[in-house]
């Protein structure tokens, strides 16, 4: 078993490379383009979005407390359509992105503690790159590579931005792996 604390360098150092990459890969990489599409009539949905939700937040439309999911009014207007699901932003959020950027960075940190744990509690000081490399490549990828596909079930991400999703998170998962296995005490 390896301790923690010897791994705090590639922890660190994995998660200021899967930061970079990841943003690198959002602003200069072509794949992620098309994930969002225009409306056809942008000022006409912004204005009924502002005057029909309260902020912030996620809407789900056509909505029914529980108990009356079931009743025939509400599949009626499920039949109807459409159907989905909105996610208001704030402004602000958006304006000035260093917020949501520190929390990716700490979420990639935490992921590279997570996989650190694991990596410290099943190989033993001195393992060798590629066992390393096998068993912080899974585990990483299970963090970042699954993450588009709840959305895609439950919450209407198309199936292929979800699949984009994964191949992103195989490259953080590869890169976490060959960190840690250098990185590995010796």
């Amino acid at each position: 078993m390896v301790s923690l604390a010897t791994l705090w360098l590639p922890i660190l150092l994995t998660g200021v490379v899967v930061f970079t990459v990841s943003a690198t890969i959002w602003m200069v990489m072509p794949h992620h383009k098309n994930d969002f599409a225009r409306s056809d009539d942008e000022d006409a949905l912004m204005d009924a979005v502002r005057d029909s939700v309260g902020g912030p937040g996620m809407y789900m439309f056509p909505w029914a407390p529980d108990g009356e999911q079931t009743s025939e009014g509400y599949r009626e207007r499920l039949a109807a359509g459409p159907v989905g699901i909105l996610r208001v932003r704030d402004p602000a959020d958006v304006i000035d992105m260093k917020p949501a950027m520190a929390k990716s960075i700490l979420l990639h940190l935490v992921v590279a503690v997570f996989v650190a744990y694991l990596a410290s509690i099943t190989l033993e000081q001195g393992a060798a790159y590629m066992s390393v490399f096998k068993v912080t490549s899974v585990a990483a990828f299970m963090a970042h590579g699954f993450i588009g596909f709840q959305e895609s079930i439950w919450f209407g991400l198309p199936g292929g931005v979800a699949v984009k999703h994964a191949l992103d998170g195989l490259v953080y998962a590869l890169l976490t792996a060959g960190i840690f296995g250098w990185l590995w005490p010796m």
